[in-house]
């Protein structure tokens, strides 16, 4: 559907080498629709980071659509790539990157007063994810004074606080012994179905993957059924 939070049609993406050019994506076509969690399960080295990148508009592909919210990203200016990035994409990462001389709080603050949001407004919307995510009395903790699960949790709330149309996320909880990871991966899913958010996960997990709505992988470029 041209409306679907994210769609890439024909999308190819190219590098030089050394030996002259590999192709990585070569016609890879995905449509995200509001509310789908799908799960992203493919060999390293297959395109994984790249597809997300491309989906996440922190590259180009040589060729192939990619529209956000029914908008075709190529009639993008930066600024306006630089906004959806902010706004209509949240990105989760295997590490945190988190701020560490800024407390829970202000590390999901910090998002939404750059995209605009009145500070009273932001601190309301940071308070209520991260209770959400259990961290309801830990709000001025800095990240030192968290745990590697809090710390990601914090990561899903910074990551969710503009209420994007559309969640990334590259191992998730790939960082997290395994007890911690199925307990923040619920929660995760949780927010997302409920905020009806799209959302494609890169995992090597295949229990998580199940618990997603379908699961696709990379196959000689393009986008297959896993």
């Amino acid at each position: 559907m041209s409306d679907a939070p994210l769609s890439l049609t024909g999308v190819v993406r190219r590098f030089r080498t050394g030996d002259g050019t590999l192709e990585v994506l070569r016609g890879a076509d995905l449509t995200l629709q509001a509310g789908e969690i799908v799960a992203l399960v493919a060999p390293s080295g297959a395109g994984k980071s790249t597809l997300l990148h491309i989906a996440g508009l922190l590259e180009k592909p040589d060729e192939g659509v990619v529209r956000v919210a029914g908008r075709s990203t190529a009639e993008m200016s930066e600024a306006e790539r630089t906004t959806a990035r902010g706004g209509a994409i949240g990105f989760v990462y295997q590490f945190h990157h988190l701020l560490p001389e800024f407390s829970a709080l202000e590390n999901v603050v910090m998002p939404q007063m750059i995209m605009g949001k009145a500070k009273g407004v932001a601190e309301a919307r940071a308070r209520t994810l991260l209770t959400q995510l259990g961290l309801g009395q830990r709000l001025s903790h800095r990240p030192a004074r968290l745990s590697g699960g809090e710390q990601q949790r914090v990561a899903i709330a910074r990551a969710l606080a503009n209420e994007p149309a559309v969640l990334l996320a590259d191992e998730p909880t790939g960082n997290l012994d395994a007890g911690t990871a199925d307990v923040v991966f619920g929660e995760l899913l949780a927010l997302v179905r409920g905020h009806r958010t799209a959302a494609l996960v890169a995992t090597h997990n295949p229990e998580l993957a199940a618990r997603m709505d379908r699961t696709v992988t990379l196959r000689e470029g393009r986008i297959v059924a896993a």
